[in-house]
């Protein structure tokens, strides 16, 4: 069947009848043409430890992946336990803020990287959480998004965006 220029391709949906995102994806998470090459995409209905998330997340931070770090944080934040749904959800702000920060969007990049900062604050001195340095993430993340604010991004060396959440990769 051939498909007439500006008809849509049919929502993908899983077996209860919501909608997927079924588009591939490029490095940061931005949709390609349906049919494109992608990147390996995190699945919609993950669900995983809080320390495979860490290491998951760690890993995908510094190979330069936040979207799809920010993906694996969001399962964690949805299937992990209630207490820590906060961690996880300020830890994938942080993530999405970087996402924004790759794609030269500076104010979106601020926004996220304070709003995640504020609600993993409550965390940092708890118990060990998977390995994950929480101080030394809380502290990239507020001075990353000093930097941005105060210089702009063009001024930001890339690594600094690649930081790792794990002790030691900070």
């Amino acid at each position: 069947m051939d498909r007439e220029p500006g008809d849509r391709q049919p929502r993908d949906r899983d077996p209860s009848g919501r909608p997927r995102n079924a588009r591939p994806r490029d490095g940061l998470g931005r949709p390609l043409a349906h049919g494109d090459a992608g990147q390996d995409r995190i699945p919609d209905d993950l669900v995983i430890t809080g320390r495979d998330a860490a290491v998951l997340a760690d890993q995908l931070l510094r190979d330069g992946r936040p979207f799809h770090a920010h993906e694996v944080l969001e399962a964690a934040w949805k299937t992990g336990p209630p207490d820590e749904r906060d961690l996880w959800q300020g830890l994938a702000q942080i993530a999405v803020g970087l996402t924004h920060a790759r794609r030269g969007n500076a104010r979106g990049a601020v926004t996220l990287l304070r709003r995640g900062t504020e609600r993993v604050q409550a965390h940092q001195g708890g118990p060990d959480r998977y390995g994950m340095d929480i101080p030394a993430v809380l502290a990239a993340g507020s001075d990353l998004a000093a930097r941005i604010e105060q210089h702009g991004l063009d001024q930001i060396p890339l690594a600094d965006l690649s930081p790792g959440l794990l002790a030691g990769t900070v």
